[in-house]
């Protein structure tokens, strides 16, 4: 086994790490730090998010500085605040043995005037980010000529968020003669290119694959309506009571929305996202370090820096269109060797994008099925017991406590005092999941997933003979149905729009009634038929627009949550109006027919 001892580090640094609880180098950090220390070549890491990057590149930087000389020597570029804070915290805790060595971090949202200070008082290394890096230069306020080592983190990160031109301008501003390390999960074309334009004959070390994911993270998925999303959610934060993780978002907008939708539900969350002020990002992440938060709802980019080795779950509100932004959230799971769960949330129509996903990072993506009301009580009352039989007994401060409580519960016998006590936990998860909706869709490769194998369907699928073609659109087929049948749109399931035809399901109670409702109707000119479908088939994205049938109500307690956003109220209730000549014509026979006409 080899040690830190072994790669060549000097006893200062050695000291600071082994009072960090470093043992043992991780796969890039053993590979890495050798050459690195050399201070001869260039140098390309490619490893997955979590496997100590930091330290392989920052170790022998430190070493390699020479604190005597007070000027910038090293200049290491990170693609978000975050990030750079950690790298900086990072830096200086594994230098505090060494006497005067500087290290200043600079980014955009803080002061730049305090900044400049910092650097004007001596800097060895500076950490920055590119924008407020390109400021910097153009005040002239910090002088690069002297960087001797450019390290560039999250290379592919940088990338991505459109730096490309910044790193271009801050490189060209540093001396050839410059080393530069290049770090990243992924090597992507624009990564190549840099290492291409700026590097010289690098070094490349890659750990495992290219563009794949930590091993130790097991990748599931979970197949829903759209509009159960947040429900889904909920449901899978109860299923594990002892959850610690991050929920990413697409945009901040919709961080900011999952956020007070969980804090309004009772959950120890908050948002991390860039329309926050550098004081409250600060203080969120102080929180959620410290595990004063039990979920964080972040973006791609506001996540970057976040560095907690003991995370149990990563959760991805919409998958995120990038390959490379896959990786990166997972793998802020399962680090430092340890095991960690990635789970989507997912529609029918983006399975397709899980097999990509899986093709393309060579590995295995597992259907969960979304559990149902009864397996969450389960679950809380277990973890409730697991509480119990746990908990720090102080035997004497409670004992004089004791004759008063075993008067009062002596009229309780065991097994009812067991019962009581987990009544405490179980009665405000059972009132709230006692009704609780099968949340579960239908794959697009196999039936739809049940409770149990031999469960019977509540519901009938229909087959009506309109569809987009006759201008229908979700919310107005659902204001039809209404209009027709007075069937309202939650008793009205998974909706499937077609061209000139749709399915939708319906509780069986109700098939009658909506068959009888549109018997003799027409549209433009067509008598309209609808009819139990044999054939279930796939649903379409249209399944989009349904109104949740009930969903899951807020936790025992809670207010509010989970409510769908889609429903049908904004529907187009001008496209089907009876005609009434045609229904004086028809009245002989009861017939009813429904004219199509476009809006001004």
């Amino acid at each position: 086994m080899n040690s830190f001892e072994n790669l060549g580090l000097s006893r200062p640094i050695l000291e600071a790490i082994t009072e960090l609880g470093f043992k043992t180098p991780t796969a890039i950090q053993e590979k890495a730090i050798p050459v690195l220390l050399e201070g001869r070549s260039d140098f390309v890491g490619l490893a997955q998010t979590g496997t100590g990057k930091t330290a392989a590149f920052g170790l022998p930087l430190l070493q390699l500085i020479e604190p005597d000389e007070n000027i910038p020597q090293a200049l290491i570029l990170s693609p978000t605040r975050e990030l750079g804070i950690q790298i900086s915290e990072d830096l200086k805790t594994f230098s505090k043995n060494i006497l005067n060595l500087n290290v200043v971090n600079v980014y955009g949202g803080a002061s730049i005037d305090d900044q400049i200070r910092k650097i004007k008082r001596g800097a060895h290394a500076v950490v920055a980010t590119p924008g407020r890096l390109l400021d910097l230069i153009r005040r002239k306020a910090i002088n690069l000529s002297k960087v001797e080592y450019v390290i560039l983190d999250e290379a592919d990160e940088m990338l991505n968020m459109g730096f490309k031109e910044d790193i271009d301008a801050i490189l060209s501003s540093t001396s050839d003669d410059k080393l530069t390390w290049l770090f990243s999960a992924t090597m992507s074309a624009e990564v190549r290119r840099i290492s291409k334009n700026y590097m010289t004959d690098p070094i490349e070390v890659t750990v495992g694959m290219a563009n794949t994911t930590n091993t130790n993270i097991e990748h599931q998925y979970y197949l829903m309506n759209n509009r159960d999303r947040y429900n889904v959610l909920k449901r899978i934060v109860d299923f594990y009571p002892d959850i610690y993780g991050i929920v990413f978002c697409r945009t901040r907008k919709e961080t900011q929305e999952v956020a007070e939708l969980l804090m309004k539900d009772g959950y120890n969350a908050d948002a991390l996202h860039g329309d926050l002020s550098q004081v409250q990002r600060d203080r969120v992440m102080r929180s959620f370090k410290s595990k004063s938060l039990q979920m964080l709802v972040a973006t791609d980019v506001a996540a970057r820096g976040i560095d907690v080795d003991d995370l149990t779950h990563v959760l991805h509100y919409n998958l995120p269109d990038e390959l490379e932004y896959y990786t990166h959230r997972s793998g802020r799971t399962a680090r430092a060797g340890r095991k960690g769960i990635s789970i989507a949330l997912v529609t029918p129509r983006d399975e397709r994008r899980v097999r990509d996903l899986s093709r393309r990072l060579k590995m295995d993506f597992e259907q969960v099925r979304i559990p149902g009301g009864a397996e969450v009580c389960e679950r809380q009352v277990l973890n409730f017991m697991h509480r119990v039989i746990d908990v720090n007994v102080e035997e004497e401060a409670i004992g004089q406590f004791l004759p008063v409580i075993h008067e009062e519960l002596k009229d309780l016998d065991r097994d009812e005092l067991v019962k009581r006590m987990v009544s405490l936990e179980f009665n405000r998860f059972w009132d709230y999941y006692k009704d609780a909706q099968d949340l579960n869709m239908r794959s697009t490769t196999q039936k739809r997933v049940r409770q149990n194998e031999g469960a019977v369907s509540t519901e009938d699928r229909l087959f009506i003979n309109i569809g987009r073609k006759d201008g229908v659109d979700v919310p107005g087929l659902l204001t039809l149905i209404h209009k027709q049948c007075g069937v309202r749109g939650k008793n009205v399931g998974r909706v499937d729009l077609k061209g000139v035809f749709s399915f939708f399901d319906v509780d069986k109670a109700f098939t009658e009634e909506i068959i009888k409702g549109f018997a003799g109707a027409e549209v433009g000119g067509r008598a309209i038929r609808i009819e139990v479908s044999g054939d279930r088939p796939e649903s379409s994205d249209s399944d989009r627009g349904g109104r949740s049938r009930g969903g899951d109500r807020s936790r025992g307690g809670y207010s509010g949550g989970g409510r769908s956003r889609g429903g049908h109220s904004g529907g187009d209730r001008s496209r089907f109006r009876k005609d009434d000549s045609r229904d004086r014509r028809k009245k002989s026979d009861g017939g009813r027919t429904f004219d199509r006409r476009r809006r001004d």
